[in-house]
């Protein structure tokens, strides 16, 4: 079975972002991209509102400038969408789940190939989680607290226990922590 992990950024004060899904603050969390842990992923899974995000942004000349390494990964990968609705994504590699979410992407762990990534999509995210279906959780603290926005993981109907694994400071001030499903 596949497994899937989620790799998100948050404030020192919890939210992972802020006033008008305002994520500015987080530039800090590239520097915990990874080009081993990349070679791992062959499907990145986002939720609608992320897919536009990333999409607005990975295909252009100033995301090859900015972050050379991340755009090839983004633009090569596979990219899943979970979306209320189908739409066309105009982005290449790409497949838009729109019915039963959590069905599909159980078929999709539980089918041939690498890890999966979960990247932002604070929805999905706690939809997956409540039926188990993320192994994994990077999350990368950033040290400023922007006071107000939308609190990571909000919208969790259930407790998820969680087990630290493994902490990484960076340079930049930024920590991952990884954990792991109890």
């Amino acid at each position: 079975m596949r497994k899937i992990f989620l790799f998100m950024n948050v404030s020192l004060d919890g939210y992972f972002e802020g006033p008008d899904h305002d994520i500015s603050w987080t530039h800090r969390g590239f520097e915990a991209y990874s080009s081993e842990q990349s070679q791992e992923v062959d499907t990145v899974l986002f939720g609608h509102r992320t897919y536009e995000m990333m999409k607005s942004f990975w295909p252009t000349a100033d995301a090859q400038e900015f972050a050379p390494e991340i755009a090839r990964f983004m633009n090569e990968k596979r990219k899943v969408v979970a979306s209320h609705t189908p739409f066309e994504p105009g982005w290449s590699n790409v497949t838009v789940f729109n019915v039963d979410v959590p069905r599909e992407v159980r078929r999709l762990k539980e089918g041939p190939g690498k890890t999966i990534a979960i990247f932002g999509s604070n929805n999905l995210c706690v939809n997956l989680m409540e039926d188990g279906l993320i192994d994994e959780f990077q999350i990368i603290i950033n040290p400023v607290a922007i006071g107000e926005g939308t609190s990571l993981f909000k919208g969790l109907s259930k407790k998820v226990e969680l087990k630290l694994i493994e902490t990484h400071p960076f340079k930049s001030g930024t920590v991952l922590l990884t954990y792991a499903r109890v």
